[in-house]
This record gives structure tokens, sequence and C-alpha cells, in this order.
């Protein structure tokens, strides 16, 4: 997202517990509260997916809110994605 103004930056942090039975939105925002995401995010080692379509679904999204059902099959593919690139 870095060619992108600070200002309309949109940032969604996803978090599975195994015990959910789907992930969930544990923060989003714009501007400067998405930019704070990223860096907590890169600070932390998770990785960061720039996918502005996928992003603007998941804003719609309440925190704590499971994502929804039309929602898993990309989620699982991402999912699979960052842990291949992480093996």
């Amino acid at each position: 997202m870095t060619d992108i103004p600070s200002s309309r930056r949109q940032a969604v942090a996803l978090a599975y517990d195994e015990n959910d039975g789907a992930p969930r939105v544990i923060a989003s925002g714009y501007g400067n509260i998405a930019e704070h995401i990223i860096e907590q995010a890169h600070q932390q080692g998770i990785h960061v997916h720039e996918e502005p379509a996928l992003v603007g679904l998941l804003m719609q999204l309440d925190i704590d809110q499971q994502i929804p059902p039309e929602l898993y099959q990309v989620i699982a593919e991402l999912l699979v994605w960052i842990y291949e690139l992480r093996s």
C-alpha cells in the first residue's frame, strides 16, 4: 500500500482460533489507524497482503465479527499461500 496516500489507506487485521467457526476481524481502520495496523503487523512478523478489493469487503465487517461464508474460499487460499511462503 505504499503508493496509496496515507489518508486513503485502509487496513483490516484478521485472527483465527480453531475454536471459532471462521476468521474474525480484530482491527480495522483508515488513514493513520491503517498505518498503525500495518506497522504493528510488520513489527510482529505478521504477513501484510495488499488486495484492495478484499480489504474493501472486509472493511464492511464489525470488529470481532467473523468473515461471511462468501469469503471463506478466498481467505482460505490466502492463508494457504502465506503458510507456503513461511515453509
